[in-house]
């Protein structure tokens, strides 16, 4: 049991006295070190949450929250799309059909994903329709032949509304003349930028257009779905698919584009392990204190023995002093992390027009500016893991306190 008088002790080796100059330095590197290592930590993984969130919001509101697919296809797509829009969480349903193919202007070209659409169902899962930066949506009609593109492709193409480029699919036509790839002339109508990878390899036709193309007009592939809120699609898009019907199957968005996130997750964490490095060097900071402070301090531990100090007071003196450096830093470092990770977005813009100079190119990053979103429970396990560095940390140099021998140690006093 932690007795007050080795809190007492303890905390007042905290602060060293004139003669214990180095030590009263180490100690304050130590607590220095925490809270640069917490602050680090905190503002970093806010950055990376923000991140997180800024890719699942812009590719979330054009990639539908879930699709539900049949194969061979759907001749009445209607039916089942109103079963779908009962369900709870369910906001809206629109039909799809998609393939990959070769988009081609000029001597440039680049493979992409082709999605077939519905511009009027298409308006009420994706936000696509509210992103159109040149030319119209709803210009998509059936046999028109018309294409929009991502601002990327469009930029990589070097194409704008008016123009057209060649679709080349993944197959071959067999004629008298010989053997041919199926290709197929486009106009571009549209142009759409939301800031995120779809900008670079999705182009939208209609979907009579599409299924013409893969050879199954009539019919779609399957149905796009948007929920009230993407995390109420987990789970529940097989559950509704499977109502449907035998030969229904059901994706989420965490299966569609989850290879991203935890892309994005792994790194967070790869990160935080690594920045973890510098709340390590300040524990050891703290074993170095506390063995030099040992050291410097044998003669007192020896008096403090011969009043009747047990050799466990004695260890929770040296335990106090460490955890009061790491729970000092590890406080000031949370603090200002948080102070940080709140207000890092206006410090990068107030820093980008005092310089005059964009940090993030938007012609270059898909997020022009350094998002930061902060969450109790990083902070937490941040700070936790650096208290209980800091405790681990006393418990070699406190042990070694407590082995002192009272006669020993004043023999030459």
């Amino acid at each position: 049991m932690l007795k007050p008088v080795s809190l007492y002790i303890g905390l007042r080796y905290v602060s060293a006295r004139r003669r214990q100059q180095f030590i009263s330095f180490i100690n304050g590197f130590s607590l220095l070190g925490m809270a640069l290592g917490v602050m680090a930590l905190i503002v970093v993984t806010s950055v990376m949450n923000g991140f997180d969130r800024e890719l699942k919001t812009r590719i979330l509101s054009v990639v539908p929250h879930g699709f539900v697919q049949r194969e061979g296809g759907l001749r009445d797509w209607r039916t089942p799309a109103a079963k779908l829009e009962q369900q709870p969480h369910v906001v809206a349903a629109s039909p799809f059909v998609r393939g990959f193919a070769l988009l081609g202007s000029g001597a440039t070209s680049h493979g992409m994903e082709f999605q077939g659409v519905d511009p009027e169902a298409l308006r009420k899962v994706s936000a696509v329709g509210d992103n159109i930066v040149m030319g119209d949506l709803d210009a998509l009609q059936p046999r028109s032949y018309n294409i929009v593109l991502g601002r990327l492709l469009a930029g990589q193409l070097n194409v704008i509304p008016g123009d057209s480029v060649v679709l080349t699919l993944p197959e071959v036509t067999v004629t008298p003349a010989g053997i041919f790839p199926r290709t197929k002339r486009f106009t571009v109508a549209g142009i759409f930028s939301v800031g995120a990878q779809v900008d670079q390899n999705m182009a939208l036709m209609h979907i009579d257009d599409a299924a013409r193309l893969l050879r199954m007009p009539g019919k779609v592939q399957g149905l796009q779905l948007r929920f009230d809120d993407m995390d109420n699609a987990l789970g529940r898009v097989s559950l509704y698919a499977s109502q449907l019907g035998e030969g229904f199957e059901g994706q989420d968005w965490s299966l569609s584009q989850g290879s991203l996130f935890q892309a994005v997750k792994m790194e967070k964490t790869v990160v935080t392990l690594m920045l973890m490095i510098i709340v390590a060097v300040a524990a050891f900071n703290i074993v170095s204190a506390l063995v030099l402070m040992v050291a410097d301090k044998r003669s007192d531990i020896a008096v403090l023995r011969t009043l009747g100090m047990t050799s466990r007071q004695i260890m929770a003196v040296f335990v106090v002093q460490g955890s009061a450096i790491g729970i000092i830093g590890a406080v000031s470092g949370a603090l200002l992390g948080i102070l940080i990770a709140f207000n890092l977005t206006d410090m990068v813009s107030w820093v980008e027009n005092l310089l005059g100079a964009k940090i993030f190119d938007p012609r270059v990053f898909f997020v022009s500016f350094l998002p930061s979103e902060f969450r109790a429970g990083d902070a937490l396990m941040v700070l936790s893991a650096a208290v209980l560095m800091s405790l681990v940390a006393t418990l070699f140099p406190a042990w070694r306190a407590a082995q002192i021998a009272p006669a020993e140690a004043l023999r030459y006093e």
